[in-house]
């Protein structure tokens, strides 16, 4: 009953997402930033200078795609970690279990 339970309550979780954002939720991407434009204001009326917007937006492209090449650079090296640990801990398992059995 109580592995019911907790199957349950993992799977209402993943539909609701996490506490901070949905699962509908997708990241935005420097090719999308450059894409976006701003419908020009009418003559007379206030409103914001399309060249410093696109000035703007270049720069937000340029900070998400430093952002994305280094966060694919840690999980390359995470990757490399993770899969050294493993060896390490496959090489050491047989000798700690000898020295278990002594």
């Amino acid at each position: 009953m109580r592995v019911l339970l907790l199957r349950r309550l993992r799977r209402d979780r993943r539909r609701l997402g996490s506490a901070y954002r949905s699962e509908t939720y997708r990241p935005l991407w420097p090719s999308q930033v450059r894409a976006r434009r701003f419908t020009p204001v009418g003559f007379g009326r206030r409103g914001v200078d399309p060249d410093e917007v696109a000035q703007f937006l270049d720069q937000v492209a340029g900070d998400l795609a430093r952002a994305y090449t280094e966060l694919a650079g840690v999980r390359e090296q995470n990757a490399r970690i993770k899969e050294a640990l493993r060896r390490w801990q496959s090489r050491q398992a047989p000798t700690a279990h000898d020295l278990a059995g002594r």
